[in-house]
């Protein structure tokens, strides 16, 4: 899941960062609304935790420009305005959730994971194919019943593949929606988590590599009985 975190208030910014990354989230901050609203434009994130009270550009117009846009970012309002009148204005916005501060961090993880689950086309919470088991919620991988050990970043580039049910992820694509910001957009990490990523989940091998195009883990054929009767 990509986050973009937008609070000027930089300690408070960079510790929901930490926490949501510890998650297994990919987090990009901003400690100003145009950065925010340059950033949230360019990339396509899951979830925005907005501030609204933000210098260079108010949250309530930065909101309003991505429910404009039509994105399927989900926003997140997390800010010091508490009364019922501010929460009803957040929402009429185009917020999807309010959140007022000070808040419990694990109420926040659970607000940004819910809504994370509603910014991309519907996935079912366990992912599988063949003997393989991806349980979202749990971030908990088995395959024939043995667990198996990944890195935060092996699971979501494993997540992104199964989610897309067969079809080919390129490798942008991985960097887009795994990393953040930070990461060099040359680099060969992908690759090598890929590579990582086969070893760990064994034979026979799920994962393919489609030459220029990317990776993707191919659905099982369902063969029918004569007559195409179930």
């Amino acid at each position: 899941m990509r986050v973009l975190v937008v609070e000027d208030e930089r300690n408070l910014c960079d510790a929901i960062a930490r926490g949501l990354r510890r998650k297994g989230m990919a987090v990009d901050v901003a400690y100003d609304g145009l950065t925010g609203h340059e950033m949230a434009y360019v990339t396509r994130y899951d979830v925005v935790v907005l501030d609204r009270d933000l210098p260079g550009m108010h949250g309530d117009e930065i909101c309003a420009a991505l429910v404009a846009s039509g994105a399927l970012t989900r926003v997140l309002m997390l800010t010091a305005s508490v009364t019922v009148a501010d929460r009803v204005e957040g929402l009429q916005l185009g917020a999807d959730d309010y959140l007022p501060k000070p808040f419990a961090f694990e109420e926040l993880v659970a607000r940004v994971q819910a809504l994370g689950r509603r910014a991309t086309p519907a996935a079912p919470p366990v992912l599988t194919v063949g003997d393989l088991i991806l349980d979202q919620a749990r971030r908990v991988v088995t395959r024939g019943g043995v667990p198996i050990d990944l890195t935060n970043k092996e699971f979501g580039v494993l997540e992104e593949l199964l989610k897309a049910r067969g079809g080919v992820v390129s490798s942008e694509e991985l960097l887009e929606r795994v990393w953040d910001a930070n990461t060099d957009p040359f680099t060969t990490t992908v690759r090598v988590t890929v590579m990582t990523l086969r070893k760990k989940v064994g034979d026979p091998p799920l994962i393919e590599t489609v030459v220029g195009a990317g990776y993707r883990v191919p659905e099982p054929v369902v063969v029918l009985p004569a007559g195409g009767a179930v």
